[in-house]
């Protein structure tokens, strides 16, 4: 989700900023009944060899036409446009201005102009003229420069710059590159952020904190098995805008996540590293190309709930200055609501932004390759010009079923920051989840909380519950223990509270109940006994992730215990919390290779990860003794057998604090091999934990408390 202060899945609706009173509107000039303009127009002095025509309305955007370039932009409220050229980055005034003549360069609400000369490696940027502070809530500044919302790369945002558009190359050597269209049943993602996964000097990559320091990392994604990267947004953001001082080391705070965009089409000029305008758009495709040529698919976290442009005081960058009674939901007197925390909400179901928010869904995929989104707040994008959530919105069914982005997939985050929580009940079955029951259940099963059985069961099985009813499978559940919002799993096992005081908001912010445990002390310790249940804690976590059907999503740096020193929110830590620490990966070797066997075997066994949910062939419930289990229990104690095609599965779960006997049914085949004992701490030669023992001739076995066990029995064909 975005970065909040506070935030609550239920919290009320309210708009934000204040009144805003109404003042004298500047009238559009007197129709004239003057031919229109055919001939080309010429720039003001200053605007060198180039020259503008006609130009036409579609498509939005700037985009390479016949004898040059054509640049279209919508605008229905203004009453002038102007299209400014810079020559450098650095410039501040522009070399050339072209002021479009509404007779012939606007098409309705369109202004739009052709451009001939020479314009590569060029910036480009927009200025409107129109009503000020009116009640229905335009606010257009004519001395206000502005971005093209459809902009495909944009300069560095940082240092107070509001940046300009780059006329970049779109032209790019992809190969033989072609989208994997990896199916959701095999798919297993990675959640990371592009600067914090190789910026640290542990990383040990020649470019750290870059896209190409992601494509270094690639045979460390291929040990591990993981097959897609879920990246946190790309989408161009000003670092900068975050405010405040960190209390604790007097550093200025940084919008480190980046859920607040600035240029919804344009990837983040600041993790191409030192290249010229427009290189970022180079080094993402590089990216993308080298990780689809080792199999990995590429997810992008897209925001399109709200902008960086923020309530009534945030600033303008693009879509409040050309037309924010279009862009944004407003109250009666001009007020933005808010539905995000964050001061503004896009109003995606307005013809125009759903437009446009397709648009840009269409550009990351044919143009960038991407393979599918994760949609931050997503209930948004469900909610009317008046914020009502829709039975059937418009927008979630285009994108849909948009012929363009009928192979991507679609992750939806079913809740927002103004009561909406959609969880099960997201409209759409293309549509899969964050499924934040799956992430509580087992949190609190783990931990100990009496009378889960029935609910680790119900989570383990594909949350039937949640999407059984509408007709759809396990596989539009992404589960997840944890993310970016909220403790890494290493801060899980290791803090009973959230610690987030370096955010400068009084441990106010993100969410206080976490369903954590410490085992015995706060923070890092020494104490060999509290580390070992730790990381026994933590092995019982990431099996019970892989051995679920539906998606799993493993959080970046989990597998080697990354730790944020008990932030849950550290959306604008752009430090040492955040970073990842590689050297954490040779200390936690041993977790590491877990996490590879766990991935290892459910790729071996389609039974775990298959598209439906399990019918009563298929699998079998029990308890210690046999018996049916006690699903309400105080004990958290379950086992069930799974039948595959070859194979069977037995998977023990001892959720208490006892040791406990289980006695498990008679093998369908030659006998039980138990291949993973997260109650072993060491593992043997071929990287397995637990491997190579057998129950005994009874068929008992004893699992340690709080411990997981999964045993196999193959059929003599197998």
């Amino acid at each position: 989700m975005a970065s909040r202060a506070i935030w609550s899945p239920m919290a009320d609706d309210k708009a934000a900023g204040a009144p805003v009173g109404v003042h004298g509107r500047r009238q559009a000039p007197p129709p004239s009944h003057e031919p229109a303009q055919a001939a080309s127009t010429p720039a003001e002095p200053d605007s060198g060899p180039v020259r503008i025509d006609r130009g036409e309305p579609l498509p939005l955007g700037l985009h390479d036409c016949r004898d040059g370039l054509n640049i279209a932009v919508f605008s229905r409220h203004a009453t002038a446009m102007t299209l400014l050229l810079y020559e450098t980055a650095a410039g501040t005034q522009p070399s050339a201005r072209f002021p479009l003549d509404a007779r012939c360069h606007r098409t309705g609400d369109i202004w739009h102009a052709s451009l001939t000369g020479d314009l590569r490696g060029k910036l480009y940027a927009l200025q409107a003229d129109g009503p000020r502070s009116r009640a229905g809530g335009d606010d257009i500044d004519p001395h206000q420069t502005l971005l093209d919302p459809y902009a495909a790369a944009v300069t560095d945002l940082s240092g107070g710059s509001r940046g300009r558009c780059v006329i970049a190359d779109q032209r790019f050597d992809w190969a033989d590159d072609a989208p994997l269209r990896h199916p959701w049943s095999e798919t297993i993602l990675y959640e990371t952020h592009v600067r914090g996964l190789t910026i640290d000097p542990s990383s040990g990559v020649r470019r750290p904190g870059e896209y190409l320091g992601v494509v270094e990392k690639i045979p460390y994604f291929r040990e591990l098995g993981i097959t897609a990267l879920e990246l946190m947004p790309v989408q161009a953001f000003d670092p900068e805008a975050a405010e405040g001082l960190n209390p604790l080391s007097g550093e200025r705070l940084r919008d480190y996540w980046g859920y607040n965009p600035v240029a919804l089409f344009a990837p983040m000029p600041g993790y191409a590293g030192d290249v010229a305008p427009g290189g970022d758009l180079i080094a993402f495709k590089t990216m993308v190309r080298e990780l689809h040529r080792a199999g990995i698919e590429i997810i992008l976290d897209v925001v399109f709930n709200h902008t960086a442009e923020g309530g009534r005081n945030g600033p303008t960058y693009s879509f409040r200055g050309l037309d924010d009674a279009i862009y944004y939901i407003l109250t009666p007197n001009g007020e933005y609501v808010d539905y995000t925390g964050c001061g503004n909400t896009l109003n995606c179901n307005h013809p125009v932004v759903r437009s446009m928010v397709v648009d840009c869904l269409r550009h990351w995929v044919i143009h960038c390759h991407v393979d599918g989104f994760r949609f931050d707040l997503a209930s948004v994008l469900g909610r009317d010009e008046q914020g009502n959530l829709l039975a059937n919105p418009p927008l979630l069914e285009q994108i849909a079923e948009d012929p363009i982005l009928r192979d991507v997939k679609l992750i939806a985050e079913a809740w927002d920051a103004g009561g909406a929580f959609q969880v099960g009940r997201f409209p759409g079955r293309r549509w899969a989840e964050w499924n934040c029951h799956f992430r509580d259940d087992v949190r609190r099963f783990w931990r100990g909380d009496p009378g889960m059985t029935g609910a680790l069961a119900t989570r383990l099985a594909g949350s039937s519950d949640l999407y059984q009813p509408g007709g759809e499978s396990p596989l539009n559940s992404i589960n997840f223990i944890t993310s970016h919002d909220g403790f890494t799993l290493n801060d899980l096992v290791s803090y009973a509270r959230k610690h987030n005081e370096a955010n400068g908001e009084d441990n106010r912010d993100g969410l206080d109940e976490n369903y954590s445990d410490n085992n015995g002390a706060e923070g890092p310790t020494d104490d060999p006994h509290i580390e070992a249940m730790r990381l026994h804690r933590i092995r019982n976590l990431l099996a019970t992730l892989l051995l679920s059907r539906g998606v799993p999503m493993l959080l970046g740096g989990d597998e080697f215990r990354r730790t944020q020193a008990g932030n849950n929110n550290a959306y604008c830590q752009d430090n040492a919390i955040s970073w990842y620490d590689w050297s954490l990966a040779e200390r936690n070797g041993e977790l590491v290779q877990f996490v590879r066997r766990l991935i290892a075997l459910r790729k071996a066994h389609p039974v775990l990860r298959s598209e439906t949910f399990y019918t009563d062939g298929e699998i079998n419930w029990f308890g210690p003794a046999g018996q049916e289990p006690d699903w309400n229990g105080a004990d958290n104690r379950l086992g069930c057998l799974v039948r595959g095609s070859d194979v069977a599965l037995c998977l023990l779960f001892n959720g208490s604090p006892a040791r406990c006997r289980f006695v498990v049914p008679a093998p369908p085949g030659g006998g039980w091999e138990v291949v993973i004992d997260t109650s072993k701490e060491q593992t043997t030669a071929d990287a397995s934990f637990g491997a190579g023992h057998r129950m005994n001739a009874a068929g008992e076995i004893w699992l340690e408390a709080r411990t997981t066990v999964v045993a196999v029995s193959r059929s003599k064909e197998a």
